[in-house]
């Protein structure tokens, strides 16, 4: 639970993989929802889904169907927004405002090692920057760490995945909280991956390592 910088509350929960959920006083974000992982009938109906990109551990119809009430808004990366037949498509770089206190800014998330450039294609997927009432939380979806991440500023909270082959290493992992610097540093999405060594290898810096149970 954390207060943004303009005195709202708001609470992350760690469902499990890539899959999170935001509260925001009674304002709720899913990310990613999969019914695999979530009995969405006992969470909070969604003011807001974001999804990052199609791959079928992000994206579950059932799930957004379970999530969804009247006034959802949607907001995914062009395929999926193609594929639902609804919701706000945006391109990386560009912003949707929620409200006066929310808004959303789509940036780039891809693979660019040599052999994995099929995994991610660059421009196709989303990571997201959430403003909340001035408190930047990053979720980077399926992304390497890749030179956009440095122009990414004042980020509070980022949440980067680290499995193998499709996503970050520990070491690309280590490299895009270097890029980030944010105050506060989650590992999502990891897979069998020795996550405390994020910790170690940051332990000098001003970057907080917090490890979540995701698997």
């Amino acid at each position: 639970t954390f207060t943004s910088k303009g005195g709202k509350e708001f609470t992350i929960t760690f469902i499990k993989h890539g899959t999170l959920m935001l509260n925001i006083g009674e304002y709720t974000i899913h990310i990613d929802p999969l019914t695999q992982y979530a009995d969405y009938a006992t969470l909070p109906k969604a003011d807001l889904i974001l999804i990052t990109h199609t791959h079928h551990d992000h994206f579950d119809k059932k799930a957004l169907a379970a999530t969804e009430k009247n006034e959802t808004v949607i907001i995914g990366n062009e395929v999926a927004v193609k594929e639902l037949d609804k919701g706000v498509a945006l391109k990386n770089g560009l912003t949707h405002q929620l409200t006066d206190w929310l808004k959303v800014d789509a940036v780039p998330a891809y693979n660019n090692s040599p052999g994995k450039e099929n995994y991610h294609p660059q421009g196709r997927d989303n990571g997201y920057v959430i403003d909340i009432d001035g408190t930047l939380v990053y979720i980077a979806g399926d992304t390497e760490d890749i030179p956009e991440m440095d122009h990414l500023k004042n980020v509070e909270i980022a949440i980067i995945p680290v499995n193998q082959p499709y996503t970050m290493s520990i070491e690309q992992a280590v490299r895009a909280a270097r890029l980030i610097r944010p105050r506060i540093l989650y590992p999502y999405h990891y897979g069998n991956s020795k996550v405390e060594n994020i910790k170690e290898e940051l332990k000098e810096t001003s970057i907080e390592v917090r490890i979540r149970q995701m698997q």
